[in-house]
């Protein structure tokens, strides 16, 4: 699930929990920290405090005896001492001479068993060379954590005699009960505030969203269309009742804004259609003016086929003004401008007579067969392979020889209508906004002649593409099933 598909009340609820989760893990972590640090001195300082008694007691013992205080003579002197004070002290004794070779132990039969023979050289150069002339070892065994500290014994004029190392076994069994029956009952404490939290955040959450959720139900049904209400909230806090104001003054302005933009896209609409019906007359008035000066051109009155010329020519401007005229029924549906009237026909003589409109020697038109009957509107197809055909004049520069290409084939029950052309190509930038309504490239240009072709072609499930080269040419692609 998405954080933002989460609701707020969910966030509020779930935020809660989470802090008082959070505040109990943290408060249970500083405690095990802290009674692990507790731990750490504990063991230090009373290692030190056996350690101090010890020498205190060792001391004495050596002041009484009749033994002469030397290094060599300190089994002698501790033999039977030794295992008194350990028992005392309740810790075992170990003692070395200065060059750390045992000398004597409270632990009975020593010389055979694991302990070590002689202090280690780093050990006996830290007591030498350190001002307190101490050194305490810690080590691991068996899972267990023993400190083991090494001082000098002297003599009443302070002159070092041996070394006196004292094991240590940290045992922290009662301390980690101390902790278990902490945690024991902070877990009672948490978990009643846990329900508590979980109680608070409940009513919380919904004391702040039920005022949210009548404000996200009036802007869900806030509509243009519509005449919008007010929102009325009592008892809301400070917050909720900012966010009322803003969603009511919101809605004055929305009503404003509504009639201004209503009005501002009628006017829009009418510019819009206005272009585009100028556009679609211009279309059919080209081929008319072309038709006529031919006419005037090439007319003779000793022609013998005379009559079939102006036949042909009357024909043509009748079809064009059918076009001017259908265009005119159509201007008040600019949607549908202008209405497809579908009617079976011959897709090659119907694109052929769109051609002979142009009369330009360098038009060559191919066609695949000689008949292919679909269902489509004349009109609109004529209308289709002349702005095509006109895009593709205009694409071609004075300095190269013009050559258009316009193709019919059938392919997979499918009609394809293609136009080459040997121009200057459409630039890589243009390539996307072609079919843009209003985008042209032509400083005359109203851009909505290929818009419209792709909208008709679209309108029978059809669709239109091209390929291009720059200075090469381009070639369009009209497809439309064959129905």
């Amino acid at each position: 699930m998405k954080l933002k598909k989460i609701s707020l009340r969910l966030r509020i609820f779930v935020a809660m929990l989470f802090v008082v989760l959070l505040a109990s893990i943290l408060i249970v972590g500083v405690a095990i920290y802290q009674y692990g640090e507790e731990a750490v001195d504990y063991h230090q300082q009373r290692l030190e405090r056996k350690e101090k008694n010890i020498k205190s007691h060792l001391n004495f013992v050596i002041k009484q005896t009749s033994y002469e205080v030397k290094t060599e003579k300190i089994p002698l002197i501790l033999k039977e001492k030794i295992y008194e004070i350990a028992n005392i002290h309740n810790l075992k004794i170990n003692i070395y001479d200065l060059d750390g070779a045992i000398l004597t132990s409270s632990r009975a039969g020593f010389a055979q068993d694991s302990l070590a023979q002689c202090i280690h050289a780093d050990i006996l150069n830290t007591l030498a060379n350190t001002a307190q002339h101490t050194y305490v070892e810690q080590r691991s065994e068996n899972n267990k954590l023993y400190q083991s500290s090494y001082s000098y014994i002297t003599d009443q004029k302070f002159k070092p005699l041996a070394i006196l190392n004292l094991p240590y076994l940290e045992d922290d069994d009662f301390l980690a009960k101390e902790l278990d029956e902490f945690l024991e009952r902070i877990s009672y404490a948490y978990l009643f505030m846990l329900i508590l939290a979980s109680a608070i955040a409940f009513f919380l959450a919904n004391y702040i969203t039920k005022s949210i959720k009548t404000i996200s139900d009036k802007i869900n049904s806030t509509s243009l269309e519509t005449v919008n209400k007010r929102i009325d909230v009592e008892d809301a806090s400070e917050e909720i009742t900012t966010l009322v104001e803003s969603y009511n003054s919101m809605i004055d302005q929305l009503e404003e804004s509504a009639k201004k933009l209503a009005r501002s896209e009628r006017e829009q609409a009418w510019r819009e259609m206005a272009k585009q019906v100028a556009h679609e007359i211009k279309n059919p008035l080209t081929p008319m003016r072309l038709t006529v000066q031919n006419f005037q051109r090439k007319f003779s009155p000793d022609d013998p086929n005379i009559n079939q010329k102006v036949e042909e020519y009357s024909e043509t401007l009748i079809q064009q003004i059918d076009t001017m005229s259908a265009i005119a029924s159509a201007f008040s549906n600019f949607a549908n401008m202008p209405a497809q009237q579908n009617e079976t026909l011959n897709v090659v003589n119907t694109v052929r007579l769109a051609l002979d409109i142009f009369n330009k020697d360098y038009i060559v038109f191919l066609a695949e067969r000689e008949e292919i009957i679909t269902t489509f509107d004349k009109t609109q197809l004529i209308r289709i392979v002349t702005n095509l055909v006109k895009n593709a004049i205009q694409a071609i520069p004075d300095d190269r020889i013009p050559k258009i290409v316009v193709h019919v084939s059938l392919h997979d029950s499918e009609v394809q209508i293609t136009v080459s052309d040997n121009g200057v190509g459409i630039e890589e930038g243009n390539e996307t906004k072609i079919f843009e309504p209003k985008f042209t490239t032509k400083s005359g240009g109203t851009g909505l002649g290929l818009a419209m072709v792709k909208n008709i072609v679209e309108s029978y499930n059809g669709h239109i593409t091209f390929k291009t080269q720059q200075q090469k040419g381009t070639t369009f692609i009209v497809t439309f099933p064959k129905t």
